[in-house]
């Protein structure tokens, strides 16, 4: 199986990891998993993808120049995740019956393709034209064996302590600079908190480190660590972007706050605020001008257990953790009937 992602430093590394939670699932079930990115970019993928035992094939720039290197491998099925792939490089990857799934996000861009996975939240076959063999919603969410792990039995209950644990961290790369953003909120709220906000780049690092924090408030700044689940799971609130974490924080049971870094989180931002999923802060090209409404409203989560309770209920019981199961089952049950 060949997975071809989106990966850099703007387009972030979201693409790479939930189809390596797609990977995990197809692996344990004895399939040979091949990625092929632009891993020079973010060297940091690659090493997350070659410690899973996945084959790692680096491919300068965009997918659209990918396709001799993934001809190469051979592969029986393709999983495209790519916001710049075009119709003509997704009908390739299908020459000689091979299945395509392709990964999308509200619309499926006359990408062609055998199965296509929506996992966002809101979104039904109805989204789609009729017909379209598409597997919608939190319920095709593809989260990965580190979060399956942590997964609790049950939402957590809220562990108030004497302050706080809150964590930040918007993606792999941190592409749009809204780590620093949210430090000068956080700082500003002036709740004693013990806070860690994960700044791939060291300018981010810097820029987070000059926010206005009082004593009261204890900062770590790291790049991204080893296991940022492992700390997801343990802060009393995670404060992060709209965009593909969120299915995993959820399926955590993490009590969120969440910023629309980007236009295509808007819809996925008022989706999971509107239904109490999880609090939201604002839009990032906004909060850039003013952090008294996301002051405002991270004071009050901060300060209310039961909100924090209801919030890691909804985000555990939305994303059960066996989306990937699900669309594996399409997927392997597609590719065996070109088989025979």
């Amino acid at each position: 199986m060949a997975f071809l992602c989106d990966l850099g430093p703007v387009r972030g590394t979201g693409h790479v990891m939930r189809c390596v939670a797609l990977a995990e699932e197809l692996a344990a079930r004895g399939v040979r998993c091949e990625v092929v990115a632009d891993f020079e970019s973010v060297p940091w993928a690659a090493d997350q993808v070659a410690a899973r035992g996945f084959g790692v094939h680096p491919a300068a720039g965009p997918v659209t120049d990918a396709l001799p290197v993934l001809e190469a491998l051979g592969a029986h099925a393709t999983v495209l995740d790519s916001y710049v792939a075009t119709p003509a490089l997704s009908a390739r990857l299908g020459a000689g019956g091979r299945p395509v799934l392709a990964v999308v996000d509200r619309d499926a861009r006359d990408l062609v393709a055998d199965l296509y996975l929506d996992q966002n939240l809101g979104v039904t076959p109805a989204d789609y034209p009729p017909g379209l063999p598409v597997l919608t919603g939190p319920r095709y969410a593809l989260v990965r064996d580190e979060v399956l792990r942590l997964r609790p039995p049950a939402p957590l209950a809220v562990r108030r302590a004497s302050r706080p644990q809150v964590l930040a961290y918007f993606g792999g790369t941190d592409a749009y600079g809204a780590g620093p953003v949210v430090a000068t909120a956080l700082a500003r709220t002036g709740v004693a908190m013990d806070v860690t906000v994960v700044a791939p780049r060291r300018e981010l690092r810097d820029a987070v480190a000059e926010a206005p924090w009082t004593s009261g408030q204890r900062l770590t700044v790291t790049g991204p660590p080893p296991s940022l689940m492992a700390l997801a799971v343990r802060a009393d609130l995670v404060v992060s972007a709209s965009g593909t974490s969120l299915v995993e924080l959820a399926c955590l049971g993490c009590a969120c706050a969440l910023v629309s870094v980007v236009d295509n989180q808007e819809e996925g931002y008022r989706l999971a605020t509107s239904t109490g999923l999880a609090v939201g802060i604002g839009r990032l090209s906004a909060l850039r001008r003013d952090t008294d409404e996301a002051v405002t409203a991270l004071r009050g989560v901060l300060g209310d257990d039961a909100q924090q309770h209801r919030l890691r209920q909804a985000g555990w019981a939305l994303v059960d953790g066996r989306g990937r199961g699900r669309a594996a089952d399409r997927l392997l049950g597609l590719l065996e009937s070109r088989v025979t």
